[in-house]
């Protein structure tokens, strides 16, 4: 049997991704994050779909994202930035990086520029492991995530259906991918139940796709940090099985 984002008949990849994650080994490590000053950050496929539903909610509730929507991630390679993406995938918006025009920005520098007009609403991301909020102040209608998005629903329903033909994501290169490509042309390939190591300093759009493509093969993503030294421990202690 194909699995169900083969399956035209059922809805975007993203979000049979996203049922298969919390519903298959729903309790075992998808997405582990090695950060500075000592992070670790260990998310099941529960916990996982959790954060995406709650930010899936965040950006069409308070943000008025929908299909179509552009968000522009001005952001490192992450565990946040993940779902950031993962939610947005799940409304069918479309990811874009660097200079890209968006109508909505996540961003961990939300300086005074970032908020000037250019977007319909900016997000500030803080990447702390333990930030329950933005540190300092905001500039006004600048959305603090930390802050905001657990107050959000467990559940994420679109409100309107998200059509395959949409583009998902557009890469720093110019590459374009449909939601109906996400999991095909855009995912990188891996073998089943790989336990794979993603470097976070090859850039977040490499680490979307590597991400993808083991969760693809019912697989698991370590997420490091270039400040974090890959020792023989560190692979041994989480099982690395590609990279």
């Amino acid at each position: 049997m194909p699995p169900p984002w083969q399956d035209e008949t059922m809805s975007i990849p993203a979000i049979e991704l996203m049922t298969a994650l919390r519903s298959g080994q729903s309790t075992s490590p998808r997405l582990t994050w090695y950060g500075p000053e000592s992070e670790r950050v260990e998310l099941s496929g529960r916990v996982l779909d959790n954060w995406v539903a709650k930010t899936g909610n965040l950006l069409q509730d308070e943000l008025d994202a929908e299909p179509g929507t552009r968000l522009r991630l001005d952001l490192p390679a992450h565990w946040k930035s993940l779902i950031l993406a993962l939610a947005a995938w799940q409304l069918g918006m479309e990811v874009v990086f660097d200079d890209a025009e968006a109508e909505l920005l996540a961003t961990a520098n939300p300086g005074p520029g970032a908020a000037q007009g250019a977007f319909d609403a900016v997000v500030a991301v803080a990447l702390p492991a333990l930030a329950m909020r933005w540190p300092g102040e905001l500039p006004t209608g600048v959305v603090d995530y930390a802050a905001e998005v657990r107050s959000h629903g467990d559940v994420f329903m679109p409100h309107v259906e998200p059509e395959a033909s949409r583009r998902a994501v557009l890469g720093a290169t110019g590459a374009a991918h449909t939601h109906g490509e996400l999991l095909g042309s855009f995912a990188a390939s891996h073998g089943a139940g790989v336990r794979l190591l993603v470097p976070a300093g090859d850039g977040l759009e490499h680490a979307l796709a590597q991400s993808l493509g083991a969760w693809k093969s019912d697989g698991s993503v370590v997420l490091v940090h270039p400040a974090v030294a890959v020792t023989e421990k560190l692979l041994a202690d989480e099982r690395v099985s590609g990279s």
